[in-house]
């Protein structure tokens, strides 16, 4: 009877321990396929882009993924996209595990997101002879501002502009071109993009001063809270110990911050 009640409290414990769920590490919310897949936005020159020479992605987005794969001891596998939009519609099919989008609300329905490691700024870029002089006069009736479909500034002038009209162009790199092919009155994007169309097209001039700031953050499925707190903290190290600087001026990147330490 002994034996018998032995095995039976052995077979019960082994039952127990087959159910009980394993406790989350930052390796099975980051990379729970084995490896970090991040999602790489070759949109955003500030933050990737194609090296010319191998056309692989670089940038400080792709440094920050090969790190973290090499902290969680896990290979990386890029996940490039042409726009954030699309980097969003990756999170519905599950294509990535770790991201770097400018923090939204809209987006934080869905995203877990980690302190801003870089600031950026978003701009206006307007016809020489319109008579838009500042960007408190945007917001006019029968102003069409071109933004890049699904883009924070997108999101934001949504939900900020009362009177001008919003023309969403594919992507990003093209709306000064949309503004110019559709006759609009208005581009708006990151800074340095479109301080590069206004070197490439005559004509053309950025009106002074920002309309946002764009915290750039890494991000994380919501639902993976250990993994979100790795980040976060990953995310603090990397600017404090001068990595993300570094990364910046590695890849030849002007007019952005490094983000200063989180509140804690």
């Amino acid at each position: 009877m002994v034996r018998i009640a032995l095995v039976v409290c052995v077979f019960t414990f082994l039952s127990s321990c087959s159910t009980t769920p394993m406790k989350p590490t930052p390796v099975s919310d980051l990379a729970p396929t084995g490896k970090l897949r991040a999602a790489i936005n070759l949109g955003n020159p500030v933050l990737a882009s194609k090296d010319p020479a191998t056309g692989q992605p670089r940038g400080v987005s792709v440094d920050l993924s090969r790190e973290l794969a090499r902290r969680l001891g896990v290979p990386v596998e890029l996940v490039t996209y042409d726009t954030a939009g699309k980097v969003v519609e990756g999170l519905k099919s599950g294509a990535w595990d770790v991201a770097y989008l400018a923090i939204d609300p809209a987006r934080a329905v869905d995203i877990s997101y980690t302190p801003p490691y870089v600031v950026i700024e978003g701009v206006y870029l307007v016809p020489d002879g319109l008579p838009i002089r500042s960007n408190a006069e945007v917001d006019r009736v029968g102003v069409r501002v071109v933004v890049g479909l699904g883009s924070v500034y997108d999101l934001f002038l949504t939900r900020e502009l009362k009177y001008a009209s919003i023309v969403r162009a594919p992507s990003s790199q093209v709306v000064t071109d949309t503004m110019l092919a559709q006759q609009l009155e208005v581009a708006a994007g990151v800074k340095q993009l479109l301080e590069a169309d206004a070197k490439r097209i005559p004509g053309l001039r950025m009106l002074e001063g920002r309309f946002m700031v764009i915290n750039q953050a890494m991000g994380t499925p919501q639902g993976r809270e250990t993994g979100a707190k790795y980040l976060s903290d990953f995310v603090e190290e990397m600017k404090a110990s001068g990595f993300v600087a570094q990364a910046l001026d590695r890849h030849q990147i002007q007019g952005a911050l490094v983000a200063p330490p989180a509140a804690r």
